[in-house]
């Protein structure tokens, strides 16, 4: 691949996510993410196919980039990881979107590239077992389906965060205090819970 030809790749999924982020697949318009990048549309389906793919070239993308800043391994406990999606996804809300756009779109189908996405999950549960020093699981599934809930809804649902929380939620000090808030929701309730004493047969500890 030329180095003119990865620059128009860039400039095409970087001019595709802004319109995909407002329009969803299908409002959003080929000719629109051509003009923004300032070529012409049938380098879209040279580079990409059809608008589908090129959407979900767009989310891979993004999704990758996440991926990149925020990593979950064997070091970086729950709490952490839920602060550092929040402060992701609160900078960076366009790949959020992308994602609400996808849900409506494809509903319960099959995602085009479900085995890839499957894949990069597969990888952040197999973190989490070992950071909490258990076998991968159900309970691991459910967990980090939790935490990745709990750091992305103030952002997917602003207008529910304000109406709940009050209308400076979305001001610095109080994304601050809610991040903190949720941190220490995840951490007292990953925390290992005490023993229960064995009780004799009298019912007595």
């Amino acid at each position: 691949m030329t180095k003119r030809t990865e620059t128009t790749r860039a400039r095409l999924l970087k001019a595709a996510r802004t319109e995909f982020a407002a329009y969803g697949i299908a409002g959003a318009r080929v000719d629109r993410i051509a003009e923004r990048a300032g070529v012409n549309k049938q380098r879209i389906y040279a580079n990409f196919g059809d608008k589908e793919q090129l959407f979900q070239h767009v989310v891979g993308d993004a999704l990758d980039e996440l991926s990149a800043v925020v990593t979950l391994d064997g070091d970086t406990d729950p709490a952490s990881y839920v602060a550092r999606v929040f402060d992701y996804h609160r900078a960076r809300p366009e790949l959020l979107r992308l994602l609400l756009w996808e849900a409506l779109h494809y509903g319960e189908q099959p995602l085009p590239d479900e085995e890839g996405r499957t894949a990069l999950y597969e990888a952040k549960l197999s973190s989490l077992a070992e950071q909490l020093g258990e076998p991968l699981s159900l309970d691991t599934r459910h967990l980090l389906l939790s935490l990745i809930g709990l750091a992305a809804w103030p952002q997917i649902t602003p207008q529910l965060a304000r109406l709940i929380v009050g209308p400076d939620v979305h001001e610095d000090q109080a994304q601050e205090r809610l991040r903190d808030h949720i941190t220490g929701f995840v951490r007292s309730a990953t925390s290992t819970a005490p023993s229960v004493p064995e009780t004799g047969t009298d019912g007595a500890a």
